[in-house]
């Protein structure tokens, strides 16, 4: 469906420049995202090519993209953008952030089921035990006490207990002293960034890897080293390169279902990947915000290294409500005091009553029953969409395991995304899991959200148009 109209006293070329503008404003064409081509784009919108290269020049003179020979057209960087006031009526963009982003990803064109989201159904998540916690903590003596102080700064000690006891029954044995809880995992691992990285410093993230954790560590100044994730693991090999020849801080990882792959960690990986944190000095961030869909025997970094030099992160907000943001981390002894002094700088303290009703769900096995719930549900789903997806031409570059599949569409995923929002779906396209953004045939697919046939029915139509 074009937003063009023939019938309209604007012309074809600034309708068609306008909307790009548009999709730049709302993050739904990021820094460093590819245009169409110019013969894609003519066919996507029913115009001439020359039409196009008008509305393409427009946007370069501008300053809203650039042009790279015999690459095509490119968003430019907020700060490198100069659109004069003069222009047209749409206002500068916001600066591209991990809020923005984020602001960008979960926008949705329409209201059926959208194959980027990166949550659970809203159904699937509608659980009674939530509100009934609520209103127990709610109707608590205590409730006046914690409601009138700030709380505990490490968090409420009692979920603190539960979450002790819950780690080591994964291996992973840390005191609740070690434990610090956040508002949501994303904010957890914003703390420990903030604590031990400075602007210039060398991180290592797994690519591709989560498309908010890229933002967030350029918004922080600090240079990204992309690492190869395979099926057992991080690429060792460009591991200690980068540790040979740049001398990281940190490296992100997930261990257990990674995003966008589902890949899990090889037991011989895990051990080298430890050896070679403590052999070149660099702390290992272990994202486990997936693992309550994990079998509990998955290999995890921190369990192998005893919390020395790897950090471990997770929280609650993937299988209970997206609003509802408790994390937490599990830090080395003497990184817990620093990790503290960044959380009281940054929020001062975290929700007591969501602390103190999560508690109350964990002790009561609440949260273990609808976690197996969600796991069948997911299950079928899963099952579902991976016969829908081979049905429809495409192919599974990693083995369907998890919320995610990371799909080959056999086409630039950056123009079939912006065919397909058109069709009112959002597709998370795989240069947004990628540091340098560069277009590519791959994908990441809900597969809680894509079990219905017409959206393949419209994906595959979409796809043949632009071979």
């Amino acid at each position: 469906m074009s937003l063009l109209s023939r019938e309209s006293s604007q012309p074809l070329t600034e309708q068609l420049a306008q909307r790009f503008v548009a999709r730049m404003r709302d993050q739904l064409l990021v820094s460093g995202a590819r245009l169409p081509s110019v013969r894609q784009c003519a066919q996507m919108h029913g115009v001439s090519a020359s039409t196009v290269v008008a509305a393409y020049d427009w946007l370069v003179a501008q300053g809203w993209v650039e042009a790279r020979p015999h690459r095509g057209f490119f968003v430019r960087e907020r700060g490198q953008r100069m659109p004069t006031v003069a222009a047209g009526p749409v206002a500068n963009p916001p600066p591209v952030n991990a809020t923005s982003l984020i602001r960008g990803m979960f926008h949705q064109p329409s209201a059926v089921p959208q194959p980027g989201m990166g949550v659970f159904p809203p159904d699937w998540l509608d659980a009674d035990f939530l509100s009934a916690a609520l209103r127990k903590v709610v109707a608590s003596p205590a409730l006046r006490e914690a409601s009138l102080r700030y709380g505990e700064p490490q968090g409420d000690s009692g979920l603190r207990d539960i979450l002790s006891t819950k780690l080591a029954s994964l291996g992973l044995h840390a005191a609740a002293g070690q434990l610090i809880t956040t508002v949501g995992a994303t904010h957890a691992l914003d703390i420990i960034s903030r604590t031990l990285l400075r602007p210039g410093d060398c991180v290592m993230v797994e690519e591709p890897g989560w498309a908010i954790e890229f933002a967030r560590l350029q918004n922080l100044g600090v240079r990204i080293l992309p690492v190869p994730r395979l099926e057992t693991g991080p690429d060792l090999d460009v591991v200690e390169r980068y540790a040979q020849l740049h001398a990281p801080k940190m490296m992100v990882s997930v261990s257990v279902l990674h995003n966008p792959t589902g890949y899990g960690l090889s037991l011989l990986c895990a051990h080298q990947l430890v050896n070679l944190a403590h052999r070149y000095n660099f702390h290992v961030v272990e994202d486990d915000t997936y693992g309550h869909m994990a079998p509990a025997h998955a290999v995890r970094l921190s369990v192998l290294d005893g919390l020395q030099k790897t950090i471990y992160v997770s929280g609650y907000a993937k299988i209970l409500a997206p609003s509802w943001r408790v994390g937490y981390m599990a830090a080395p002894a003497d990184l817990k005091d620093a990790f503290l002094d960044t959380k009281l700088l940054s929020t001062l303290t975290t929700p007591v009553l969501f602390e103190k009703a999560l508690a109350l769900c964990l002790e009561q096995g609440a949260i273990r029953r609808h976690t197996e719930r969600l796991s069948q549900l997911l299950d079928v789903a899963r099952s579902r969409s991976v016969k829908l997806a081979l049905e429809h031409g495409c192919r599974f570059v990693a083995p369907p395991q998890g919320l995610f599949g990371w799909v080959d569409a056999g086409v630039d995923t950056d123009a079939l995304a912006l065919r397909m929002h058109d069709a009112g779906y959002l597709l998370a396209p795989g240069s947004l899991f990628h540091a340098d953004r560069r277009p590519g045939a791959c994908m990441r697919v809900n597969f809680a959200s894509t079990q219905d046939d017409t959206f393949w029915r419209a994906l595959a139509r979409t796809r043949a148009e632009l071979l």
